[in-house]
């Protein structure tokens, strides 16, 4: 398949990430196909002419300066490693002066490590983190805006630019999207996947009955990431419809509490496993070990899957209770931001902008599995990449206003309480004002 236009395919590319449109779903709108959706759909016309991307910046039109520099780049483990350091090969076949050097630091702790690193002195020139951390860095003074406003604005897409501009600027360079959706073993399931709430719980029921010892559904149930979708019941959402809203997390409506009743649910279909024993390295591996029929993972896995030999599809996910469009899942952009500590910063500024051309991004997507944020056509083959694309639209982008930074760690303790019998509405509750002083 194509994607062009930032997956223009499955009308992503209207509402992915508009932050406003995401907030207005309609949860009495027809539901989306239930058939699997992992089969490629044709690709684009190339005779129409409201596809034809603007002109990017290619990159062998990159200044590379006349300085010898050696970039740090901090990006996670694994395929998205792989991806800088080949990256970094490439460009330094272009800007001979200019190497780069990869250092794992992963994404959940790039923040709080520049915050450290970045004054010392010995933090990096560049590194990724997701865009909801945009609000604190800027107001943390942690980041420096892309010096090439309009380079980033030809090679990114509208919805990608939207997560990481604030007040009009652009603060770092969109290098892929991401939302999770529901993922299946074909040889467990035997079929169609559920698409409802009803259908979910009585698949788990049979399966856990007919397969001692294995598991209809495991997912990180101890991860607010995921358990986002448990409070967007009747388009409830976090900090409001446009995601701006500090003061009110919506937390704690009716509507969420809810939702996180009927999660709470899950725990006896889930073998009344502990959250603390449900993590995503614990869940993931049991997926491609073939012990779960049913799973919640983004793009990030499709290569693992693919190496385990399992027989795996991928759908949009089910419906939650009452409602009969695809649960919400959270989407984010993840993002490369230069530090407002680097010596190098136009050297910084040049690779940033290069891991967005066409190029990067084609090897991003055969490297990582990940959804591309160019504007330029981008071929994504595997087959269970359009059922991502097609969640997209049942999405909503991740929040980056400075009270994201109270949201992490609180929400996954909280959902983990839940889940191991807490009161909803009393952790809700509680949570709700903890956030909420973060504002005052």
């Amino acid at each position: 398949m194509k994607l062009r236009k930032y997956l223009a395919v499955g009308a992503v590319a209207t509402m992915a990430f508009a932050l406003a449109a995401c907030g207005d779903s309609d949860d009495t709108a027809a539901p989306a196909p239930t058939e699997d959706a992992t089969e490629a759909p044709a690709e684009d016309s190339a005779e129409d002419p409201a596809e034809d991307p603007v002109e990017d910046v290619p990159a062998d039109a990159i200044d590379c300066g006349d300085d010898d520099v050696t970039l740090l780049v901090w990006e996670s483990d694994g395929a998205e490693g792989q991806w800088i350091v080949a990256a970094g090969e490439a460009f330094n076949a272009i800007c001979p002066n200019i190497s780069v050097n990869y250092q794992i630091v992963e994404l959940g702790d790039s923040v709080s490590q520049i915050i450290l690193d970045g004054p010392a002195g010995i933090g990096p020139d560049l590194f990724a983190a997701p865009h909801d951390t945009l609000g604190a860095l800027i107001e943390q003074g942690m980041i420096y805006a892309p010096t090439d406003a309009a380079g980033v604005r030809a090679n990114v897409s509208e919805g990608p630019l939207v997560a990481v501009t604030t007040d009009g600027s652009i603060w770092g360079f969109p290098i892929s999207a991401e939302t999770w959706t529901l993922v299946y073993n074909r040889d467990l399931v035997g079929g169609t996947p559920p698409r409802t709430w009803d259908e979910l719980t009585s698949f788990i029921e049979e399966f856990n009955a007919e397969n001692p010892g294995m598991m209809g559904l495991a997912y990180d149930v101890g991860n607010f990431y995921y358990n986002f979708m448990w409070m967007t019941m009747d388009g409830n959402r976090l900090f409001g419809p446009d995601g701006t809203d500090g003061a009110h997390p919506e937390l704690n409506t009716d509507s969420a509490v809810q939702g996180f009743t009927y999660f709470q649910s899950l725990r006896p279909l889930m073998n009344n496993v502990a959250a603390g024993d449900l993590d995503t390295g614990t869940v993931d591996g049991m997926f491609a070990a073939g012990q779960s029929a049913l799973h919640l993972t983004g793009p990030w896995n499709v290569a693992n899957f693919d190496d385990a030999g399992i027989n795996w599809g991928a759908a949009t996910m089910f419906s939650l209770p009452g409602q009969t469009t695809p649960a919400t899942t959270f989407s984010g952009v993840r993002t490369m931001f230069v530090s407002a500590f680097s010596d190098h910063q136009a050297a910084a500024n040049a690779f940033g902008l290069f891991l967005t051309t066409p190029e990067m991004q084609q090897l991003r997507v055969d490297m990582t599995g990940a959804l591309p944020i160019s504007t330029s056509n981008i071929a994504a083959d595997h087959p269970a990449m359009q059922a991502f694309i097609d969640q997209v639209e049942f999405s909503f982008p991740m929040p980056s206003i400075p009270e994201m930074g109270a949201v992490w760690e609180n929400l996954n303790t909280t959902t983990g309480n839940i889940w191991d019998g807490a009161d909803p509405r009393t952790e809700l509750d509680l949570v709700t004002q903890v956030i909420i002083a973060t504002v005052e």
